[in-house]
């Protein structure tokens, strides 16, 4: 018999307690051997970024830095890591949670306390790629609220089971903890992901999870981690085609990429996140010809990141080729919600339908 959730969550839960305890050991023994402490920290570099062709998405080359306290400079950091690694071994042991911002508040009494928060999350990431393990395994969690998720699915989150038709016009919202929520149904076909809330409210209006079998998912933007972890599962536990929908410029195409081949800051965890086989579903330059869209004109700033997109390996399809070049010749880019030109409805009951049978068929 296979391993239930609970046993694979407690699994990783005590991997992660021992790698913690694993660190705290590399020191204890540099001391006991009479060395000078210090620690390997995997680059985080651009130059130790190396796009897998056959994975699809980024991930972090054999490049390593070292810290030791034999510098001047690097003692604070060791000393930050340590009460860090510390704190997420306490949390990791009582079963508990706190935010990137909770800790850095909890720094103040440290005697190692943080210039600011953006210099503790950076610590949070060190750590994370220093052991090979997700911050969400250590424990901490992001401020900001997870995606939506309206549709035909049934979740279970510790005792309690929450259906995606029956959490209000809003949905369900992906928890920070996803990897610990179990599916127990899932009666659809597939996954559309919208880069909008308001096109996000926009398909619960029109009833797109009916006309199309589909769990509609609402990205708020860049999407959170536990939204594309959430996103690869559904792909690789449920077997459903994942669908992005997102505004036709290039930091909407940018958020698509994302999703699908993950992030080159996040190299060290895309494993956990890109879902390769995710497809875009819109808005492209071809649509903003195609349906004649209000548009607006490209600014120097698009420009230029599209010429950095051409470049990106993870653009070299000819699709996303021919898209970018075409944007960069009629110089125009569209939001999603320019498709109310035609009507409210037009989205859900012509775009959408004319997209999907054009990609699965």
């Amino acid at each position: 018999m296979g391993k239930t959730k609970k046993d694979r969550i407690s699994q990783r839960k005590e991997t992660t307690l021992n790698k913690l305890k694993g660190l705290g050991q590399t020191i204890i023994d540099d001391v006991h051997e009479k060395k000078i402490p210090s620690l390997k920290i995997p680059s985080r570099g651009t130059s130790n970024l190396v796009y897998d062709k056959d994975k699809r998405y980024y991930v972090l080359g054999d490049r390593y830095g070292k810290r030791s306290l034999g510098n001047v400079k690097q003692i604070r950091k060791i000393g930050q890591m340590m009460y860090v690694s510390n704190f997420c071994k306490n949390l990791v042991q009582i079963e508990k949670t706190a935010t990137l911002r909770e800790m850095y508040y909890v720094s103040e009494g440290w005697g190692m306390s943080f210039a600011n928060q953006q210099e503790s999350n950076v610590l949070a990431e060190d750590l994370e790629v220093t052991i090979s393990s997700s911050r969400e395994d250590l424990g901490l969690m992001p401020e900001e609220d997870g995606a939506s998720v309206y549709g035909n699915i049934i979740l279970k989150e510790g005792d309690v089971e929450i259906n995606g038709l029956r959490s209000g016009k809003s949905g369900y919202t992906i928890s920070p903890t996803i990897d610990e929520v179990e599916f127990i149904d899932c009666d659809v076909k597939r996954v559309i992901a919208v880069e909008t809330m308001g096109m996000f409210h926009r398909m619960v209006q029109e009833k797109a999870h009916d006309k199309f079998d589909t769990i509609i998912v609402g990205l708020k933007g860049q999407p959170a981690r536990a939204t594309r972890r959430f996103l690869k599962r559904v792909n690789q536990e449920l077997k459903l085609p994942v669908y992005i929908c997102n505004d036709g410029d290039p930091w909407g195409f940018h958020i698509a990429m994302v999703i699908i081949s993950g992030s080159a800051k996040l190299a060290h965890v895309n494993h956990d996140l890109a879902t390769p086989d995710a497809k875009f579903l819109g808005v492209t330059a071809t649509d903003i010809v195609k349906y004649d869209l209000p548009t607006d004109n490209l600014k120097e700033i698009d420009v230029l990141r599209l010429k950095e997109l051409l470049k990106d390996p993870r653009y070299k399809d000819k699709i996303w080729q021919l898209e970018i070049k075409k944007m960069l010749k009629i110089g125009k880019k569209a939001e999603q919600q320019a498709f109310s030109k035609y009507g409210l409805e037009y989205v859900v009951d012509t775009y959408f339908p004319e997209k999907l049978d054009a990609i699965e068929n």
